[in-house]
């Protein structure tokens, strides 16, 4: 009899023309992981995306996903615990780190969730236009090599009225915090799988045609220049952008 997780939570690796995704330059992540990527990182990752303050803005945004959700960066599943079952529709979980894949699906089975992961970056997301209510996507902006393309798919695949509900890392408003920012980034992205410390978020919302009617930004508990967080929802519409003043934590 097959495992009820198994039946739960699928994964399907579509086949995909890797320069065409990821540049020429450039193959998919998973085609030339090193055992590093493959065993280690997944399990660091797993423990850094899962402290208490991270836990906490998960649970501030996850419950607003509504109808058919597009997880963007599901990675081991660490939003999974937080849906609110009573408004999910479905599940979809796309990420490029298949080797994350199987902590996902435990969780999946635990928290009694059906979801189909789809092992693909987001630059080029393979559903129809207005596929989706809800795009959420927390602590993955910061990875994914080409952030704008990826956040005009995500825009692409919304219905018309649906939205984008985020939480991410990126560039500090402190001169100092941004000048440490730009020093560790290198040498950050080789440990965490290709993590920017300083992106821009607004900038990067705004550049792809979201206008935020909620975002919101504070500084976590934690080094500086890891932890100062953008968080909101996103919408397709001509309101004007703007920033809510920093709200302590």
């Amino acid at each position: 009899m097959q495992d009820r997780g198994a039946q739960m939570c699928t994964v399907r690796a579509k086949n995909f023309n890797h320069e065409r995704l990821m540049g020429h330059s450039r193959m998919s992540p998973n085609m030339r992981s090193s055992w590093y990527e493959r065993y280690v990182l997944p399990y660091l990752i797993d423990i850094a995306c899962g402290m208490r303050p991270v836990w906490h803005q998960r649970h501030r945004v996850v419950p607003l996903a509504t109808g058919r959700i597009l997880e963007i960066g599901i990675g081991t599943g660490l939003n999974l615990e937080h849906y609110n079952k009573a408004n999910i529709e479905k599940i979809v979980g796309l990420d490029p780190g298949l080797a994350m894949f199987p902590l996902a699906r435990k969780r999946a089975k635990q928290a009694s969730l059906a979801v189909e992961l789809v092992g693909l970056s987001a630059e080029e997301i393979p559903y129809q236009e207005g596929s989706f209510d809800t795009v959420l996507v927390t602590y993955s902006l910061c990875t994914i090599p080409n952030p704008g393309a990826a956040l005009k798919e995500m825009r692409r695949v919304l219905t018309p009225g649906g939205k984008l509900i985020f939480c991410e890392h990126g560039l500090a408003p402190d001169a100092s915090v941004r000048h440490w920012q730009d020093r560790l980034t290198a040498l950050w992205a080789k440990l965490s799988g290709g993590c920017q410390l300083n992106r821009d978020i607004p900038s990067l919302l705004r550049e792809a045609g979201f206008h935020s009617v909620d975002i919101q930004s504070n500084y976590l508990p934690g080094p500086r220049p890891l932890t100062y967080h953008y968080w909101g929802t996103a919408v397709l519409s001509g309101r004007r952008f703007k920033n809510a003043v920093d709200q302590n934590i």
